[in-house]
């Protein structure tokens, strides 16, 4: 690159933007001809192997301003759409050392939009930070100023940070300052007459500061006091508001050379670096719950550590740059290293992309250097991401010699049957033997199956994961639906409801054909990922649902954030079968059971019942609309039961939707005013629509994934 021209390069959207800032005046430069800032959107081609150049922008620079200076790039959000976006801030003198401040966003038309822009009579250096907003903060000798998109007026904070470690938004609070702060001798926690020895230790404390409030929010379970003075870098990774209390879970870089896992303010684990002086950490999701830690290093090192274990994974060498997105489009994260190469100006010729595991892309011949990941007693580092894949394998080889095994016994069972036939002996085929052969001919048109009694070895008692059953008749169909405990610790991927008619004590269980269906519906309205959710006021009607016409009084507690626990979800197992058939008995009583496959020892599946009860109908309750679910215009939804039977009896649609330039923030809104719903109150999740017309009573379930992703799944009749 020659000595005209800046760059700079970060990634987006699995994609890597390439800034240049060509044929202007810089730093140290005398004046000539007008500046030209150009953009190169690169994706990589897992085809060829190589970055290839997608589509380019420019934006034209006035030629008043003279030294200009990238001063960085990144993404935030724009607070107008709430959308994240491309920024480039760029640092120029105008006239009598006036320096002046502007940053740009990049839409995806690769259009320039000159968003903020400032001038200050002092010079930025490496202090300066741009979130959300865009905010723009920076320290001037020891205050810290910051201008917002919104007012566009600089503002003094009256905090006296001496440094800001982490920015960032939490939920309920806005944007947020974690950094140190000098603490007065008359403070509480400082000790009044410290010793120079540990002055540098107990001086200073960190702290989390609101800017909306413009108040120190937390003070405490942060960072022991121990380690202020050594922490060089902070990257929080959750928040949490319990009791009116701020508690954190955060990863720090120290001049040891170490990170250290925080857990309210207490250390959990410390991995020892492989390399000197780390300035910069990066969180990396690899996918299947494996996260690992990229960190930087001043000296164009790198490494990665996971999570779980807080190992060194790997460690690369002569690095200029370290970026993590999806660049293969996978839906998962790789990290992309950028090797220096003097040989080459292209900034993208030496790379190297894995998400160490199966993908691995380089520039080079190999897949990886021999030097990356280690070698001799500590081969154990990347055993994780081989050991989960080596488990894979083994499950799907098992899986498969049980299918050959189940192949060659109705193989086998069947020749046998096939040959009494011929020659006209009787049929001794056990009923057991009969049901593998029943799966060679498809499903029977008639809904009633044998059901071999011997599987009653295998019942177990109800009580202790049953908390309730109940049924309803919607039009043609029965729907049964049964109230799980918490005791239920397996999967609900595992778990169906059968339905057996109850015959004499020694004929055997006929099975009812029916489809089963596990719902999970949360009490709690979800808030919508990375913006401001839309809060449903009292204004809006809600449906109150009973359960089995039992009242229960409301408690509203005023809490910000709270431990997930089995209250907030309600989950309820349910079974559909056609009534017409079952009519034909008069008066039926049917068994209720619950099928649970579970693996036992070597990964074999095994499967157990649970009978949960009996139900009985009768023609007059039927005719007499004892168990009908209707639903007149006063009253749409009655019970909880109600709800639950209309979802699993109605037919079910999913929609998904994604709108790249716009936020989903509205989508409640179109429900409840255009579509005139109104919200379950004890699910706020679910909308039932009261539009007159062939839309009354449809039911409408808003998931929202990100800002500008969303589900949404239509219940009708």
């Amino acid at each position: 690159m020659s000595s005209n021209e800046q760059e700079r390069l970060f990634c987006y959207n699995g994609e890597v933007l390439v800034f240049r800032l060509s044929k202007g005046n810089f730093v140290d430069e005398g004046p000539t001809k007008t500046t030209v800032l150009h953009v190169r959107r690169m994706v990589f081609d897992r085809g060829t192997g190589v970055f290839v150049q997608k589509s380019t922008g420019f934006f034209s620079i006035k030629e008043e301003y003279s030294h200009l200076r990238i001063m960085g790039c990144d993404c935030v959000s724009d607070f107008r759409t709430g959308i994240n976006l491309p920024y480039i801030m760029i640092q120029c003198i105008k006239k009598s050392n006036v320096f002046r401040y502007f940053l740009l966003f990049l839409h995806s038309t690769n259009k320039f939009e000159k968003r903020l822009s400032f001038s200050l009579h002092c010079e930025l250096k490496d202090s300066i930070r741009v979130l959300n907003g865009p905010l723009v903060l920076w320290r001037h000798i020891q205050t810290f100023f910051y201008i917002s998109s919104q007012t566009g007026k600089v503002v003094t904070m009256s905090i006296k940070f001496s440094s800001i470690e982490w920015a960032g938004e939490i939920e309920n609070v806005g944007m947020v300052l974690l950094g140190r702060k000098r603490c007065n001798l008359s403070e509480e926690g400082c000790t009044p007459q410290p010793s120079k020895s540990d002055y540098a230790t107990w001086n200073t404390q960190f702290c989390v500061y609101s800017l909306e409030r413009e108040e120190v929010i937390s003070d405490t379970y942060i960072i022991p006091p121990v380690y202020t003075s050594v922490i060089t870098c902070v990257h929080v990774c959750a928040t949490e508001i319990v009791n009116n209390r701020l508690r954190m879970s955060l990863i720090a870089l120290t001049q040891k050379n170490q990170l250290i896992s925080f857990q309210d303010g207490t250390p959990k684990s410390v991995c020892q670096l492989p390399f000197g002086d780390p300035c910069a950490v990066q969180l990396m999701d690899s996918g299947g719950g494996d996260l690992l830690f990229v960190i930087s290093f001043r000296a164009s090192d790198a490494c990665a550590v996971w999570e779980k274990n807080f190992q060194v994974a790997a460690k690369w060498e002569k690095v200029s740059s370290v970026l993590i997105d999806d660049f293969l489009g996978t839906g998962t994260e790789q990290v992309l290293l950028l090797f220096k190469d003097p040989l080459n100006s292209d900034c993208l010729s030496s790379f190297k992309i894995t998400d160490l595991d199966n993908l691995n892309y380089s520039s080079e011949s190999l897949d990886y250097n021999e030097d990356d990941l280690f070698d001799g007693k500590e081969n154990y580092l990347v055993v994780p991401p081989l050991e989960r894949r080596l488990k894979v394998g083994l499950v799907s080889v098992q899986e498969l010699q049980q299918h050959l095994l189940l192949k060659e016994k109705v193989i086998s069972k069947s020749y046998k049957a096939l040959m009494n036939l011929f020659q006209g002996k009787d049929d001794s085929t056990s009923s057991a033997e009969e049901e593998c052969l029943a799966t060679l001919c498809g499903e029977e048109e008639n809904p009633v199956y044998t059901f071999d009694e011997k599987l009653s070895d295998n019942f177990q008692d109800s009580e202790q994961l049953v908390e309730k059953i109940w049924y309803r008749v919607i039009e043609d169909s029965l729907v049964v639906g049964v109230k799980t405990t918490s005791s239920l610790k397996v999967s609900l991927n595992h778990v169906t409801l059968s339905l057996s008619m109850d015959q004499a004590p020694n004929s055997s269980f006929l099975l009812i054909k029916c489809q089963s269906r596990v719902i999970k519906l949360s009490r709690k309205c979800s808030p919508v990922p990375g913006s401001v959710p839309y809060e449903i006021g009292s204004e809006v009607k809600k449906i109150k649902l009973s359960v089995d016409s039992e009242e229960e009084e409301e408690k509203e507690e005023s809490v910000v954030f709270v431990q997930p626990s089995e209250k907030e979800y309600v989950q309820m197992i349910t079974a559909v079968t056609s009534l017409s058939p079952l009519l034909a008995f008069g008066n039926f009583c049917c068994i209720v059971l619950l099928q649970i496959r579970e693996r036992e020892n070597g990964n074999r599946s095994a499967t157990r019942y649970v009978q949960c009860g009996r139900i009985a109908l009768s023609l007059e309750d039927l005719s007499s609309g004892k168990y009908l679910l209707t639903f007149p215009k006063k009253k749409p939804i009655e019970h909880m039961e109600d709800l639950f039977a209309l979802l699993a009896a109605w037919q079910r649609a999913c929609f998904q939707i994604i709108s790249p330039s716009y936020a989903l923030t509205s989508m409640k809104v179109w429900l409840l005013e255009h579509m005139e719903c109104e919200v379950i109150k004890e699910f706020p999740e679910i909308c039932f629509c009261k539009r007159p017309g062939s839309f009354y009573g449809t039911l409408f379930n808003w998931k929202q994934r990100t800002p500008f992703e969303g589900i949404l799944i239509v219940y009708s009749s």
